[in-house]
């Protein structure tokens, strides 16, 4: 459900020291920072203490005191996306967006402290198996997920193609968890699907934004173009985001100039990310749908549409995720992820926390009968005052 970008190894890990090395009876700052080296000097008075004093000292473990350590600097970050990623995930987890990986198929959110499905990925295991948007995970082959991060909540859940995992699982409205075995799969994620529904209205679902996302959105375009649409239906429910730059591409092919996004980082300094020429889909009209599970990427592709006058937001309040986060590894394998800076729409408007308000709202229908979102972007096209044509 996020935005990467690869920083260099910097520095060593050692023991609990995360961005300290020790250096005699001190401690030095690899940033050269004094002041903050007499606060870190209780962290290792602690460790030299249950070392030497505690009574299952014999059996501590060095490298879990410091995993415990580093997880614990970052959530006292009270950053939502900060999480420190285990060796055993952080080469998975930076192929993220290539295309495919082994797992269930579902993208996951921590929500509440809880691990929440927030997008079961179309014609793959989770879905097939019954897992549904908004599930809460409560426990994976028996081992809850309270208080895990969702980088460590994933690696229970991931594995080799063809092995069960059992998940413990409360639907949406229900009282009573249920246990679901789902048998892992390469996960294939085309970014996209295009359908030219009666009327000669397209419909564009984007379910990501990947490598291959504007590669896979050029081609679908060139079909709408066939099919001389009058109207464009942007579809990204459930899409929790993914690369920054195939979101500016992918925005890029609906404006034909202008900002696409800004973000402000932590000393203030503001980046403009701008529209990149050559758009294919300047004219058509277009609603974009949206819903609680529309995150980052989908934020920015919406926010940037609704200030440009491109087209009429329907749905429900997105789900309020709008920042930079960086996946740092680190020299023992694992890595960490944090927030460097927030994202803004071209007007302004911070997207972190906040969320995008639709148009027009119009709610899911709670039986899953009906779609009345689509029914409603249809019922614009075809009869209302559009945007952007």
């Amino acid at each position: 459900m996020n935005d990467f970008v690869k920083l260099p190894i910097v520095g060593a890990l050692l023991a609990i020291t995360l961005i300290f090395a020790l250096s005699g009876c001190g401690y030095i700052d690899r940033n050269g920072n004094q002041d903050d080296v007499a606060d870190f000097a209780t962290l290792f008075e602690v460790h030299d203490i249950l070392r030497t004093e505690h009574f299952n000292r014999s059996n501590l473990d060095t490298q879990t005191l410091s995993q415990g350590a580093i997880r614990g600097l970052i959530e006292a970050l009270d950053d939502p996306h900060a999480a420190y990623i285990p060796p055993e995930l952080f080469s998975v987890e930076t192929d993220r967006f290539k295309g495919s990986f082994q797992g269930i198929g579902a993208e996951v959110s921590m929500k509440d402290g809880q691990l929440v499905i927030t997008a079961p990925i179309p014609d793959n295991p989770a879905e097939k198996a019954g897992i549904r948007k908004g599930d809460i995970i409560l426990e994976v082959d028996g081992q809850s997920t309270k208080g895990l991060g969702v980088y460590e909540a994933v690696a229970m859940i991931r594995g080799p193609k063809g092995t069960p995992v059992d998940l413990l699982v409360l639907h949406r409205n229900a009282t009573t968890p249920v246990v679901i075995t789902v048998v892992r799969d390469v996960i294939k994620q085309p970014s996209l699907n295009i359908r030219i529904l009666t009327g000669g209205i397209a419909h564009l679902e984007l379910t990501s934004f990947s490598e291959t996302t504007n590669a896979e959105l050029i081609s679908a375009l060139e079909t709408v173009h066939k099919f001389q649409s009058r109207g464009l239906i942007i579809d990204v429910r459930q899409n929790v985001g993914g690369l920054v730059s195939a979101t500016v591409d992918v925005t890029s092919q609906f404006l034909d100039s202008g900002l696409v996004f800004y973000q402000i980082d932590g000393s203030g300094r503001r980046t403009n990310y701008r529209v990149r020429e050559g758009g294919l889909a300047l004219d058509i009209p277009i609603v974009l749908l949206m819903d609680e599970f529309s995150a980052s990427g989908s934020e920015i592709l919406a926010g940037a549409l609704r200030d440009h006058d491109r087209a009429t937001l329907v749905g429900s309040k997105t789900f309020g995720k709008g920042s930079v986060n960086v996946q740092h590894a680190l020299s023992d394998g694992s890595g960490m992820y944090y927030t460097i800076a927030r994202w803004y729409t071209p007007s302004g408007d911070v997207i972190e926390g906040h969320g995008l308000l639709p148009d027009i709202e119009v709610l899911e229908d709670p039986e899953g009968a009906e779609d009345f979102q689509l029914d409603k972007a249809i019922e614009i096209l075809t009869y209302g005052d559009l945007q952007g044509g």
